[in-house]
């Protein structure tokens, strides 16, 4: 049996690509894991064709074999990596399918651990899809609060208005002349003093 020290679970997930839309291990990177060939690998896969749909295995494109090797910072020599033919890519369902068509023990073992790892990153996917999900909410009642917000300052700018108008109105007052009146208070006229 190969240990988790040997074969741990996110080596596999690293491995793991997404493409159009699905989780798949390159053929090369699942041949080294099940310890055959690329060429073995592929072989098996074509013999057994029956046991492997579409959604099991399918060829990649000469575009996302270019983008595989960018992403996995492969250098090519021209030739494609060495490879006269396009890599194909396998599913967690057809990954398991060719564990068994290859019949090798440790193939079947390692199986195992490619599964779990297909679970894991599933799992990681959901994760973070909630966490998506409840960044969109808080974002949403985030942008509902600014609208009240301005809102509030329409309002604040509205009253800071209304208390300025007041002031000046305070200040106007103060400054016009009041109707001739006459003093409060006894007066001395100047002729009269005493």
């Amino acid at each position: 049996m190969v240990g988790n020290a040997l074969m741990p679970v996110e080596r596999i997930t690293s491995l793991i690509l997404t493409l159009r839309g699905q989780r798949v291990i390159i053929d090369a990177d699942l041949a080294r894991l099940y310890g055959v060939s690329t060429k073995r690998l592929n072989e098996q896969v074509k013999r057994n064709a029956n046991r492997f749909p579409e959604d099991f295995v399918f060829e990649l494109s000469p575009e996302e074999r270019d983008e595989v090797l960018r992403s996995q910072n492969a250098t090519s020599n021209g030739r494609r990596g060495g490879r006269r033919y396009l890599p194909h890519a396998f599913t967690e369902h057809g990954a398991l399918m060719a564990a068994n068509v290859l019949n090798s023990e440790r193939a079947v073992e390692v199986s195992v651990f490619v599964v779990r790892a297909f679970i894991q990153q599933r799992e990681l996917l959901a994760a973070h899809s909630d966490l998506a999900l409840k960044l969109e909410r808080l974002e949403k009642k985030l942008l509902a609060g600014i609208g009240v917000i301005h809102e509030h300052d329409d309002l604040l700018a509205t009253h800071d208005a209304q208390i300025e108008a007041l002031i000046e109105a305070i200040h106007a007052l103060r400054a016009s002349p009041g109707a001739s009146r006459r003093p409060i208070g006894f007066q001395v006229s100047e002729g009269e003093e005493g």
